[in-house]
């Protein structure tokens, strides 16, 4: 299984920017996708996660400014990120949590490699 994760690049304070991540290879369901951050000497947080349900979890700290959606059917996960503020930026990883494959019993998880947000001030 690999995520691969794009969106991410510059935008000012106050714009916009839509992140994307697609999971691949032998999947048969996944309980939840998600957006995580990592701030330098920081331990990598929740952004965001939603269930294949769609029931989604936010951060407080970006509550009301970001949207998270999935497209099931495709194996992705969104990122709506506006209102965006110069203390989001950093780098973004994706994630797939609990991830069934048409190969192994197990659920495992994955982490996609990352993208960077940068909001100038």
């Amino acid at each position: 299984v690999q995520l691969q994760a794009s969106g991410g690049g510059l935008v000012q304070a106050g714009g916009s920017l839509r992140l994307s991540c697609a999971a691949s290879g032998s999947i048969f369901s996944i309980n939840v996708m998600g957006w995580y951050r990592q701030f330098p000497g920081k331990q990598r947080e929740l952004v965001a996660t939603a269930s294949s349900r769609g029931d989604a979890i936010y951060a407080d700290s970006v509550k009301g400014r970001f949207t998270i959606s999935r497209a099931n059917a495709k194996n992705t996960v969104y990122l709506q990120m506006n209102s965006l503020k110069p203390e989001d930026t950093t780098v973004y990883y994706c994630a797939a949590i609990g991830v069934a494959t048409h190969t192994t019993p197990e659920r495992d998880d994955y982490w996609g490699q990352g993208t960077l947000v940068t909001v100038s001030s």
